[in-house]
């Protein structure tokens, strides 16, 4: 639970954060830049015998692997989401990365022909049907730009979706954290090198000093001690236990959403949560 609120307020924090001019591709910078220390030393320390023991050594194919889900999963769905959340809510950004779970059944039914139950349908029909009311509301509030943001998030939630598709056999292979480490570690270099090419050097810290803190925050907080608290949950209690209780995260990204950024709230939102939760729920149980 813990590990789910801390990972939704990375979405607060970078709200916060473009209220001091910074832009998408300094902000994510930033935050990986800080992160890269602890995921660096997360690749380190996994990569260590253990009782006399080394891992599996990285062949060619793995680093293939590694690099390409560092950057689906890490980096391009960062910088999308990051890029996104100039343009709508905190909440609205949330429920749209929460429809994950039925983007991986969409990629598994035209990467692997895996067929979609009735259940899981009516479940991401449920889903779906909750962005769409929230998304609805949001742009007769804000205007067009919401249209871009939230296509940016999709793109986002996509990305991701393509993580979790092919990183099964890694994870099998490498074990979670260790692969963890390796392809965040690939996702900060990533980051780090799209600000060498898109802005000059000499910019990087160029920014108020609340944004620099607020990085910190976010690198640390809201990235490398979620993705522990969840790694270690897993262990613990499974994937599916973990996710259910990972349910708690819309709902702490829209009340600090509220409280930190004065987000309305509304019936709306209210509404598409517990129709995209419920959605979830439906499509989890069925694929459990």
């Amino acid at each position: 639970m813990l590990g789910a609120i801390a990972f939704s307020g990375k979405a607060i924090i970078v709200k916060l954060a473009y209220r001091y001019g910074v832009d998408a591709v300094s902000l994510i910078m930033l935050r990986m830049l800080f992160a890269l220390p602890f995921f660096a030393g997360i690749a380190w320390w996994t990569s260590r015998k253990r009782k006399g023991v080394a891992p599996p050594p990285l062949t060619r194919k793995d680093w293939l692997g590694i690099v390409w889900l560092g950057f689906t999963g890490y980096y391009l769905a960062s910088f999308l989401d990051f890029a996104g959340l100039a343009y709508i809510s905190a909440s609205l950004e949330r429920l749209i990365l929460y429809l994950n779970p039925t983007l991986v059944l969409l990629l598994g039914l035209v990467l692997y022909a895996r067929p979609i139950s009735h259940h899981q349908m009516v479940g991401m029909v449920i889903s779906y049907a909750g962005v769409v009311l929230v998304f609805g509301h949001e742009v007769s509030l804000s205007g067009g730009d919401v249209a871009l943001g939230a296509l940016l998030v999709f793109l986002s939630a996509i990305s991701y979706a393509l993580y979790l598709a092919y990183s099964g056999e890694l994870v099998r292979r490498l074990g979670s954290l260790r692969l963890v480490g390796l392809a965040t570690s690939v996702a900060c270099v990533l980051c780090i090198a799209q600000f060498v090419i898109l802005r000059p050097l000499d910019t990087a810290f160029a920014v108020a000093p609340e944004v620099i803190w607020l990085s910190v925050l976010n690198a640390t907080a809201c990235t490398v001690v979620p993705v522990l608290l969840v790694m270690m949950a897993i262990e613990r209690i499974g994937p599916g236990l973990t996710a259910q209780v990972g349910m708690v995260g819309p709902m702490s990204t829209i009340t600090m959403g509220v409280l930190l950024l004065g987000e309305p709230f509304t019936g709306w939102v209210v509404a598409g949560t517990v129709l995209v939760m419920a959605g979830v729920a439906v499509v989890s149980r069925s694929r459990g």
